[in-house]
């Protein structure tokens, strides 16, 4: 199956995924984030009843319905490419895929666009509590919507609550609960919500610090920086703790990324985390002898204590992980890459004799190969790999886009701080030197959100499913030149779409908050 898929056509088709990933999460933290802001914004207008923060509200509220339009202009996009370019994949996993993402559809985007036109027109049609209750509804209806396209990914990276059908060859849920509530979800689902609020956060912040340079709307954006900085503070708090829940589950489930994040070949007990490191670019595979860094500073035991809650324990690396022979947590000793893409063929021999025993009727057949396909199919997906080496992700690229995370997350984290300092003890808007900095952290903020999901996605690879469907086997059979012309339709649309966007928003910022 795998072997009739022109490789160049899954490039393609992985690389207009990306783009419009990519595109569409420009928009959706901000989104996120500000409808927390113009909550708490809001709830000071509620309690206060001062114009100022009605005004001050109505402003962000402009930015936040500018990237609220686009993002569900490119999610809609990214929604139906699961049909389009990866249709083997929307087969095999639809009936469990397809259902949060239709719980999401139904239930919090309806409840987004219900109270989305209340919050926009509904000043001084409704009560004030209910303008306010419109507000948090639309946010918090932003949020349950990502809830559940974020149990739909974490499905992905941890397959739980779910059987295979060999009669329909299809995987069906089997526990609604274990796909909705997955630690993995549960973790990923706090860890990116959090990251909004800080993009979010650094944003306003920004957009604010300009304000003080061009020395207009001061009031303004003295309050805009205090309600932004300290959600900013939470979300960064909040995100560090969550981030290492995130990676202890990484650690359990998806071994591989751990290591690729790590650039870990070697595993060991006791073993060190890389506070800073430079990888060798000679390093090409587990076993070719060269080092795989050129510096490395660790923190001696950190990774053990991180990936396994023992800072004693053993943490298994990229060449454990291909050559097995390891004894796991259970007990059991660790399967080589060989020995798992034998049992995958396995399983995938014995779904062939099922189907075959099930369209002639042979119930004998059918259970014998039932009974084996059930002992293999941990492994399904390793019976369409060709080359041990495919199953080790882009070590460089997970590496740095890790470290530009994490270090990104502390500088917020000081920076929220910093900003705090000087507005409520010095006096912010003297400071040039800080306003500037405040202006040159807003593209941080989406860097680092952008860093997180690099890691996430490209550190799972090559898997559209862990474990189960690799994105060879889960592709669409489309003509590669059908896939190529619509990539570069959608670079087109999408440069002209944030370019609209920025002209809008930008107009928006010069015109600034109405007084």
């Amino acid at each position: 199956m795998i072997d009739a898929i022109d490789v160049s056509m899954v490039d393609w088709s992985r690389a207009q995924f990306a783009l419009t990933a990519i595109c569409h999460w420009l928009f959706v933290p901000l989104t996120l984030g500000l409808a927390v802001i113009i909550g708490v914004m809001e709830t000071m207008y509620y309690r206060t009843g001062n114009e100022f923060w009605k005004n001050t509200v109505k402003f962000w509220m402009k930015i936040f319905g500018i990237n609220f339009a686009i993002g569900v202009a490119t999610g809609i996009i990214l929604e139906f490419e699961f049909g389009t370019n990866w249709s083997n994949y929307s087969w095999f996993v639809g009936d469990i895929f397809g259902a949060p993402l239709a719980i999401e559809g139904i239930l919090a985007f309806f409840m987004e666009s219900t109270f989305v036109a209340v919050m926009f027109f509904g000043w001084d049609k409704v009560s004030k509590g209910f303008h306010l209750a419109s507000t948090w509804l639309t946010g918090l209806g932003a949020t349950i919507s990502a809830w559940w396209i974020l149990v739909a990914n974490a499905w992905m990276q941890n397959p739980v609550g779910m059987e295979f059908n060999p009669a329909t060859a299809r995987s069906e849920m089997v526990d609604f609960m274990a796909v909705a509530t997955s630690p993995t979800a549960v973790c990923k689902f706090f860890h990116t919500v959090l990251s909004s609020w800080i993009v979010a956060a650094v944003f306003v912040v920004g957009v604010s610090c300009w304000y003080l340079l061009k020395k207009r709307h001061r009031e303004f954006a003295v309050a805009s920086i205090k309600t932004g900085a300290w959600v900013g503070l939470a979300g960064a708090l909040i995100a560090a703790w969550t981030g290492d829940g995130s990676a202890f589950q990484v650690a359990q489930q998806q071994p591989m990324k751990l290591a690729a994040m790590e650039g870990y070949y070697e595993g060991e007990e006791g073993a060190g985390l890389v506070a800073f490191g430079i990888l060798n670019p000679e390093k090409k595979t587990a076993a070719d002898g060269v080092e795989p860094f050129l510096l490395r500073i660790e923190i001696p035991k950190m990774l053990s204590l991180l990936a396994e809650r023992d800072a004693d324990a053993f943490v298994p690396g990229i060449s454990d992980l291909q050559e097995g022979g390891y004894v796991q947590k259970d007990g059991t000793v660790a399967l080589s890459v060989e020995q798992k893409m034998e049992r995958g063929k396995a399983a995938i021999r014995a779904f062939s004799d099922y189907r075959t025993a099930y369209k002639s009727g042979d119930e004998e057949r059918m259970k014998i190969a039932s009974s084996e396909l059930r002992e293999n199919m941990p492994y399904f997906g390793y019976g369409y790999i060709n080359d041990a080496e495919e199953l080790v992700p882009c070590v460089p690229l997970t590496f740095y886009m890790f470290r530009v995370m994490v270090i990104l997350g502390g500088y917020f984290l000081l920076f929220f701080a910093v900003v705090l300092f000087f507005v409520y003890r010095k006096d912010l808007t003297a400071v040039r030197w800080m306003q500037w900095i405040g202006i040159g952290t807003v593209p941080l903020g989406i860097i680092a959100s952008q860093a997180g999901w690099v890691v996430a996605e490209c550190g799972r690879q090559p898997w559209a499913i862990q474990d189960m469907l690799p994105v060879g086997a889960a592709v669409s059979k489309l003509d590669v030149g059908s896939v190529q012309t619509t990539f570069f339709i959608f670079v087109v649309m999408f440069v002209v779409m944030l370019a609209a966007e920025l002209g809008i928003m930008y107009k928006s910022i010069v015109k600034g908050p109405e007084v």
